[in-house]
Parts: structure tokens; C-alpha cells; sequence
């Protein structure tokens, strides 16, 4: 057993919200659209792409950019959200550090690509 791969309880705390918020088919479906638009989209957009509820798609938006996938800025009334970049390229590190092979320093709660 390697200790020095092992991860903390934040991190896997931290890592848990983010494969739960990725654990939903919609979400992944919206993350998706995001991270393949190469552009910022409305609410309204993702609506009518993914044929999905304003509600549903607002709710789901909310839990993306509360675990840092998406962002998101508002202009006047609209919203407008995209992808993290950070995230999408560094995302398989996490999946890395739970499996074993890859850590980071330890004074870190994991690869600090989520902040916005």
C-alpha cells in the first residue's frame, strides 16, 4: 500500500460531489453540449436543443456550476453558461488520483482547475 497516493477525506469529499453531479444522464448530455458549442449558450439554447424543460435545464445548470463544470455571466435578463476549460482538460486527473495514480501535494484538497 502506497499512503503517499492515498486521498484525504476532503478530497474524496470534494471528488464525490464532482462524479455525483456527473452521475445524472442530463447533465452529462448538457455538459456535453456545452463543452462541444465552442461557444457561451442561454438557457433557452440548451432548452431547445437538448428538448428538455426550462425548469429541468435551470436545475441541472445550477448543480453543473455549483461543482464548477460549467460558469456562467449574466447580460441584462439572459444568462449565459460554458464550460469550464480548466475542467474539461483536467478533469481525468481526479479520476487518476482515486484510482491511485497521481497525486497532488498535500496541503491541496485536489488540482485546483475548478476555480473560475
Amino acid at each position: 500500500m502506497n499512503e503517499d497516493l492515498e486521498l484525504s477525506v476532503a478530497q474524496a469529499a470534494e471528488f464525490a460531489t464532482w462524479f455525483q453531479a456527473l452521475a445524472d444522464p442530463t447533465r452529462m448530455r448538457i455538459l456535453n453540449l456545452l463543452a462541444t458549442a465552442n461557444r457561451e449558450l442561454t438557457v433557452t439554447e440548451i432548452v431547445a436543443r437538448l428538448g428538455l424543460k426550462q425548469s429541468t435545464t435551470s436545475h441541472h445548470l445550477k448543480i453543473l456550476h455549483d461543482v464548477g463544470f460549467a460558469l456562467r455571466r449574466r447580460e441584462g435578463t439572459q444568462m449565459f453558461y460554458y464550460v469550464n476549460a480548466n475542467c474539461l482538460e483536467r478533469f481525468p486527473t481526479a479520476a487518476d488520483m482515486v484510482m491511485g495514480r497521481f497525486r497532488t501535494p498535500s496541503d491541496k484538497t485536489g488540482p485546483g482547475w475548478l476555480a473560475s
